[in-house]
């Protein structure tokens, strides 16, 4: 037996996660939950595993659960899952302060780092990413040698970015106009593999170290690294935005996404304190206009959705596949 929440998942989740969890071990009578960061995806292959105490409660995730996840899941005997969608976040392109800042497009951003991209010679044909300086894609952008930091593919900020910012900035180029949506997808969410992405692990506060030292490095991780670094680090402009808070939570800035945790209902009632911890992290004092969370950069959700919210933790309704198509 078990007597500890586990918790798994995302490394953006995972700060607000820990200090609920903290905050859960010091005010009831319940251990505070052990939390890993594996990332989204890894999370996810942890989580549907199966039931039982050698497998984790919760995943916490930077995306929404796939289909192809609810599946494995459910052949493993996974059930029953409760989704949490718990507040948002954006992706930043963020530097350090004494860098030279980037004001791009997404097409800008793809062009930088897609692994094939239009040709500069014949812009309806991919080739290899010829690109080496910020200035070769744009000659408004700096004259420096493009190098950015980010998270590994079991990253759910790694999916995020791939499908927010890069097939954003891609899918409308002639190059890819008459493929079909997978081909496109798979050209327009690849990233180029030769030195200028740097993949940097699970570890945020690792990018954002680097860029303090290093000020030709770009980094890319979630707006709330961004607000804990505001004094160090400053952000890209995408599309025109900077990002703030409220045009996060308001989904106007382009990279913006929702943040989750799912709750293995099999487990409720057999480690001690799961409903507890769930009712804790959705609670007014957490997640409320004035709560704890917010205070540590999470974008609450608006009044009605915290209610639902709560709704939800009280009654734990069962996920179903439909939801996530």
């Amino acid at each position: 037996a078990r007597d500890t929440i586990s918790i798994v998942g995302s490394s953006t989740v995972y700060p607000f996660a820990t200090v609920v969890a903290e905050r859960f071990g010091t005010t009831t009578d319940f251990n505070t939950p052990k939390l890993e960061s594996t990332g989204s995806g890894g999370g996810m292959k942890l989580f549907c595993q199966g039931i039982g105490t050698q497998h984790p409660d919760i995943t916490n995730a930077s995306r929404r659960m796939k289909p192809s996840e609810f599946e494995m899941c459910m052949n493993n005997g996974v059930k029953e899952i409760t989704e949490f969608r718990i507040g948002s976040d954006g992706i930043v392109i963020a530097s350090s302060k004494d860098a030279e800042n980037l004001e791009l497009t997404l097409e800008q951003l793809f062009l930088a780092l897609g692994k094939e991209v239009p040709s500069p010679d014949d812009p309806s044909e991919l080739v290899a990413n010829p690109y080496e300086k910020w200035s070769e894609v744009d000659s408004s952008l700096p004259d420096v040698t493009i190098r950015v930091m980010g998270p590994p593919p079991t990253s759910g900020t790694r999916d995020s970015f791939n499908e927010l910012a890069l097939q954003a900035g891609c899918e409308d180029l002639p190059a890819v106009a008459d493929m079909s949506e997978d081909e496109m997808e798979s050209v327009c969410q690849s990233v180029r593999e030769d030195g200028a992405f740097i993949e940097a692990g699970e570890n945020d506060n690792l990018i954002v170290q680097k860029l303090i030292d290093d000020k030709g490095m770009y980094g890319v991780f979630g707006y709330s690294f961004l607000e804990e670094n505001s004094d160090r680090l400053q952000a890209a402009t995408l599309n025109g935005m900077v990002p703030t808070a409220e045009d996060i939570a308001e989904d106007k800035y382009p990279v913006a996404r929702s943040l989750f945790f799912y709750v293995k209902k099999a487990h409720v009632g057999v480690i001690p304190g799961i409903a507890e911890y769930a009712e804790a992290f959705v609670s007014v004092s957490a997640m409320g206009p004035n709560g704890y969370l917010r205070d540590v950069g999470l974008i609450v959700p608006p009044r009605a959705a915290l209610m639902d919210l709560q709704d939800k933790a009280a009654n734990m309704p069962n996920l179903t596949k439909a939801e996530l198509m």
